[in-house]
């Protein structure tokens, strides 16, 4: 797990930055910045925000682990399936995506 974006869902769920949950990150994919989709994502719901996050030009990353290992990595004690950052400077995105793509390829 990329320690980059582990940071930055911690700061950004203290900071209010996040949108959670599904339906909710489905409603505001204009007003997000990168989003987290875990594995527990059902394949008619992963599509759906994946077409519409390309449309906007959305980054998308694939949390490779559980909706609960997504939760705990926010620091919460619930399931979280999908996360999006509504605030996060473009730097940080690169880094995110940078290193979860290393991630990936191992």
């Amino acid at each position: 797990m990329s320690k980059i974006l582990e940071k930055s869902l911690k700061d950004a769920h203290k900071e209010g930055n996040l949108t959670i949950g599904t339906r909710q990150v489905l409603n505001s994919v204009k007003n997000s910045k990168l989003i987290v989709l875990s594995q527990s994502v059902n394949k008619e719901m992963f599509e759906k925000i994946e077409s519409d996050a390309k449309k906007e030009k959305i980054p998308l990353i694939n949390f490779q682990g559980t909706s609960v290992a997504l939760g705990k990595l926010c620091g919460l004690q619930f399931r979280l399936s999908t996360i999006a950052f509504t605030s996060l400077s473009d730097a940080n995105i690169k880094s995110i995506l940078k290193d979860t793509e290393t991630e990936e390829k191992e």
